[in-house]
């Protein structure tokens, strides 16, 4: 088991050199009815890293009140997945930019209805870092602790009701499943390799 208060950027760098290169948007849509999103997946190097998450406001009028990562749909300004998730995170929880060490990105995935493809991007945060929640668009920012990504009995699979054959994570408060708990998943088994 890797002692988390121990892990390093260096070693993260390490684990995570292998995230596939950030994808400039084509000029078409993905293939289906799918819309093309991308998320800002931050490692915060506090002294004892997480994963930062938001949970969506309720107002919204997609995935209302759902834990996700910083992000969402692109704009046709946007040249690439790594613009579409700085932009939004920026917008959302008012996160600069220039505090993220972008590192690739994990595996194209969709939400669970379908609409959106989200290509997740992995970017390191210092302890430094700041954000603050958009009222309009978050109602929580919190963390996973790395702790928990790390341990490989923390995912549990769905096996009841309309969530069923889902992934979710445990936390104290929030509820993470769906294309979220699916994204954690993937750079836990990343981190995990090798």
């Amino acid at each position: 088991m890797v002692d988390v208060v121990a892990v390093s950027s260096a070693w993260l760098k390490r684990k995570l050199g292998v995230l596939a290169p950030i994808p400039s948007w084509p000029a078409e849509s993905p293939a289906g009815l799918a819309q093309r999103a991308a998320v800002l997946v931050p490692i915060v190097m506090a002294p004892e890293p997480f994963v930062l998450l938001t949970r969506r406001s309720a107002r919204l009028r997609h995935h209302p009140g759902q834990v996700s990562f910083p992000g969402g749909r692109a704009d046709p300004g946007d040249r690439d997945a790594a613009a579409t998730a700085l932009r939004e995170a920026q917008e959302e929880i008012a996160l600069d930019p220039a505090s993220c060490e972008l590192l690739g990105c994990l595996r194209e995935t969709t939400t669970f209805n379908g609409r959106f493809a989200i290509t997740p991007v992995v970017a390191l945060l210092p302890a430094t870092a700041r954000w603050r929640p958009s009222e309009a668009e978050v109602a929580a920012v919190f963390g996973l602790p790395l702790s928990v990504l790390l341990d490989p009995a923390a995912p549990q699979r769905i096996t009841e009701g309309p969530r069923a054959g889902s992934w979710s994570w445990p936390h104290e408060e929030e509820d993470i499943w769906g294309a979220t708990a699916r994204m954690l998943l993937d750079l836990a088994r990343v981190l995990a390799a090798g």
